[in-house]
């Protein structure tokens, strides 16, 4: 049976956000937000777990406060950096002789198209179906129930470092918490802000989080591409800090306030009191400045973006553009800068309002927030999983628990 409570638990590099949705009517419904700083995290991986601990301790204990339910199903992500994608094939024989083909013919193409290698400590995480074959007839989604001989399936097989996958497990459970399963932060962000329409045209939606920048690309509405960078908004204001020669936690302060991604928009005459966020500098800095500072990370992080589309042969040919989420995405100027560098109409990602039951919702807000994408995205993935809408709930409540079995202590 579905259950009546998912939690989508982002762990994030600078914040842990977590959504509480209750299935109203098999659509869910947002009961519970909660948002907390995180510790212990590095670029997306948790590096020690004892800070780590702390506010996933007091994120889950909150929920638990809630519903004991929603704490023991928690759909996580996967944000660290060390991850690889590969195209596979997997080729099996249907097996009965009147040649219709059942689930377990899906399930053993699948598992063949799992056959791949792998670097040592790594795991599969995700094998996304590109397509299935029959008899050599491509672009076929859902095979069950036709007739063949030979059914082939085309894979993207994601892999990531077997310890971060486990820490984050971990984490959770000390906490009390059950995962259920676990994403890729790309996957979620996709999940939640992009229409069926988008992913037809072709599309990239980039997650700008803290410690690391994500993407992933669908056409056909198919996923054609996924990637992690190692920079991210922390980059940024790691950068004024080094250049202004003030304090980090000052410089994010100056980007959130006068922080622009396009300096030719600001005018040299514009200028910034430091004294206003950092009691101990007695001067102004010029806006333009700190968006230059600003806007030549963003280009850094941009042409991670462009060097990927140009390995899949899609740099300037999507015609869904580029959508920008995650808390990066509020900076000002930043769609303008994305279409300039990427070559691509822009614009800013939020949830998709007609995923959600928002009648008399007082946490609608956050559907309209794009720092907030992730982890209504990480609760929308368990509402599939779990088959809210036909109320089966086979593939959360079984299929995934076993498969997390392994990355138990």
């Amino acid at each position: 049976m579905s259950s009546t409570f998912i939690t989508g638990l982002d762990i994030g590099t600078h914040a842990l956000k977590a959504v509480v949705a209750e299935n109203v009517n098999g659509k869910p419904v947002v009961r519970l937000v909660l948002k907390e700083p995180a510790q212990g995290l590095r670029r997306g991986a948790i590096v020690d777990l004892a800070e780590a601990s702390r506010p996933i301790n007091k994120i889950v204990g909150e929920i638990k406060k809630f519903s004991r339910a929603a704490a023991k199903n928690m759909y996580v992500n996967i944000g660290t950096q060390q991850v690889k994608s590969q195209a596979s094939k997997g080729i099996v024989a249907v097996s009965r002789a009147d040649t219709e083909i059942y689930p377990d013919d899906i399930e053993r193409a699948v598992k063949a198209s799992q056959a791949v290698n792998l670097g040592p400590n790594r795991t599969i995480i995700h094998t996304v179906t590109r397509e299935f074959i029959v008899d050599g007839v491509g672009d076929i989604m859902e095979p069950l129930g036709l007739s063949g001989s030979r059914l082939e399936v085309n894979s993207l097989i994601i892999d990531a470092f077997a310890p971060h996958v486990k820490n984050i497990m971990r984490a959770v459970e000390l906490a009390g918490g059950e995962v259920a399963g676990l994403v890729l932060t790309p996957l979620v962000a996709a999940r939640s802000a992009l229409s069926k329409r988008q992913k037809d045209l072709g599309v990239v939606v980039v997650d700008l989080g803290a410690g690391t920048t994500g993407m992933s690309v669908y056409e056909e509405n198919k996923l054609i591409g996924v990637a992690k960078f190692p920079v991210g908004g922390a980059s940024v204001s790691n950068d004024l800090a080094l250049t202004l020669k003030i304090p980090v936690h000052a410089a994010e302060n100056l980007k959130l306030n006068y922080g622009y991604a396009l300096s030719r928009d600001v005018s040299q005459k514009e200028m910034a009191d430091l004294n206003k966020i950092f009691p101990e500098a007695n001067h102004s800095v010029s806006r333009k400045f700190v968006a230059e500072v600003i806007q030549a990370r963003l280009e850094e992080i941009f042409e991670f973006v462009s060097a990927e589309l140009r390995l899949i042969g899609k740099h300037g040919k999507l015609p869904g553009g580029v959508v920008l989420v995650g808390g990066g995405a509020k900076l000002p100027g930043l769609t303008e800068l994305a279409k300039h560098e990427l070559k691509l109409t822009s614009q800013i990602g939020v949830a998709l309002e007609d995923e959600w039951h928002t009648e008399q919702n007082s946490f609608s807000e956050y559907l309209e927030d794009p720092e907030f994408v992730n982890a209504l995205g990480l609760a929308l993935w368990g509402v599939d999983g779990e088959e809210w809408k036909s109320g089966k709930g086979f593939w959360g409540g079984w299929t995934v628990r076993n498969a997390l079995a392994k990355f138990r202590p």
